[in-house]
């Protein structure tokens, strides 16, 4: 394990790059073993949560080829097994992304409860009625025991093939969308999904199909047409998509630590609501869509732009092409460097704003009104502390805050930053940031 020791309030200069999009990759991995030939994914991030898929895509039988230069090749075109190891996927909640291959290329798939972010409630109840409407019969084995460990074994079971259907999401789930598109280019027959998701990295995984010669209508809407191919073509190679996620947290760095920073690699065309959002905070960004670039410079602290009326203005997430919610901590953290009243509304989550309480112990004023609601005021001097990362996005909310902070800040679990962030603490220090990795036995802490 590994810690993160930060001297903070420093500005920090300089260019960095954007890495491939980590929610592009994971489906993409889980796809590759639709394919019965080698693929090749360019552009791939090298963070804990694409290794730990691309080991579920070896424990299942395919060839995986080491990630380097951001590339790796995955053969699955030998037999694959139907099983899913339960360790590796309680490390994820994108081991799910497999049930839909797995019940194409073997009829069958037995998933362990998956893991992933601690922010709430995560429903599973969409895929299945996914798969329940292509055709596949659903099984729920219960744990013999109450050993600590054990855990739901849910069993799809489609021995004849699935079929093509008309299916109405009872969530715009990301997750449930990509499996429902996955099935369905497998399926026989045509497939409509209604309430999809339309998020960038659903879009990228709707060109990988369509790669392989399966045609898709309504590509970054809320319906989708698929017709599969009679005659799969070969997928050789892939690039994912830049991840505007990490964009927008590289935007917000340099806003709440009054720096000059210029993200190269991004999308400007997904970047919109983002920078919308960015600019209600007083941030104002300069976009180059020619040479992919965006540009921060704050030299003071940015001011809360008010609503009609002087109303104190409401950030919130929503669905895509909204404002994603995985920025949603990231905007808090802004926000608090920021002169003024705003309102944080993170409307999925029951638990992701939970740690504001270490925002509140380094020195800003936040008022969480419930489990998805914070009032911020600011700006708020933010002093050094003891931090422990309780998700991905929390967890480089907290690294910015401790970088912004007066003093030096000691994070830990830093593994979930990892998750999903490349190389972040050596990227950071490329821009001047005061940020030294320690590698430690200690048990980790708890926020205080």
């Amino acid at each position: 394990m590994s810690i993160l020791l930060v001297d903070g309030g420093h500005r920090l200069s300089g260019t960095i790059r954007v890495s491939g999009n980590k929610n592009e990759a994971l489906p993409l991995i889980a796809a590759s073993l639709l394919c019965d030939a080698p693929v090749t994914l360019s552009n791939v991030p090298d963070i804990g949560d694409v290794r730990s898929m691309l080991a579920i895509a070896r424990s299942l039988g395919a060839r995986v080829s080491s990630l380097r230069s951001a590339r790796v090749t995955i053969d699955a075109s030998q037999r694959l097994s139907s099983r899913l190891s339960l360790d590796l996927s309680a490390s994820i909640r994108g081991s799910i992304l497999f049930a839909s291959s797995l019940l194409v290329r073997t009829g069958r798939a037995i998933l362990p409860q998956p893991g992933g972010d601690s922010i709430g409630r995560r429903r599973l109840d969409t895929h299945f009625l996914v798969f329940k409407a292509l055709g596949a019969s659903l099984t729920v084995r219960r744990p013999r025991s109450k050993r600590k460990g054990d855990s739901l074994t849910y069993v799809l079971e489609a021995p004849g093939g699935l079929r093509g259907a008309n299916i109405y999401l009872d969530e715009a789930s990301v997750t449930a969308t990509e499996n429902a598109l996955m099935a369905a280019a497998g399926a026989k027959g045509r497939t409509v999904i209604a309430n999809a998701a339309s998020e960038p990295h659903v879009q990228g995984l709707c060109r990988f199909l369509q790669s392989m010669g399966v045609v898709i209508e309504g590509i970054g809407s809320n319906v989708l047409t698929i017709l599969p191919s009679n005659r799969p073509r070969k997928v050789r190679s892939h690039t994912v998509g830049c991840d505007y996620i990490e964009a927008g947290s590289l935007i917000g760095l340099a806003a709440a630590t009054g720096s000059d920073i210029t993200v190269t690699n991004v999308d400007p065309g997904v970047l919109r609501m983002i920078l919308f959002q960015f600019s209600r905070l007083g941030v104002r960004a300069k976009i180059d869509e020619k040479k992919r670039t965006v540009r921060v410079a704050c030299r003071r602290p940015p001011r809360i732009l008010k609503d009609l009326g002087n109303a104190i203005p409401r950030i919130e997430d929503s669905p895509w092409p909204g404002m994603p919610a995985d920025l949603t901590s990231i905007m808090l953290v802004v926000a608090s460097q920021a002169r003024g009243t705003c309102l944080i509304h993170e409307k999925m989550f029951e638990s992701r704003l939970f740690f504001v309480d270490t925002l509140i112990a380094m020195g800003a004023q936040i008022v969480l009104c419930d489990p998805h609601r914070a009032v911020v005021v600011g700006p708020s001097p933010l002093y050094g502390a003891t931090i422990s990362s309780p998700d991905i996005r929390a967890g480089m909310a907290l690294l910015i805050a401790a970088l912004a902070a007066q003093g030096k800040s000691t994070i830990y679990n830093v593994v979930q930053i990892d998750r999903g962030y490349e190389r972040i603490d050596q990227r950071l220090r490329a821009l001047g940031a005061r940020v030294a990795r320690l590698r430690q036995r200690k048990r980790r802490i708890t926020n205080r």
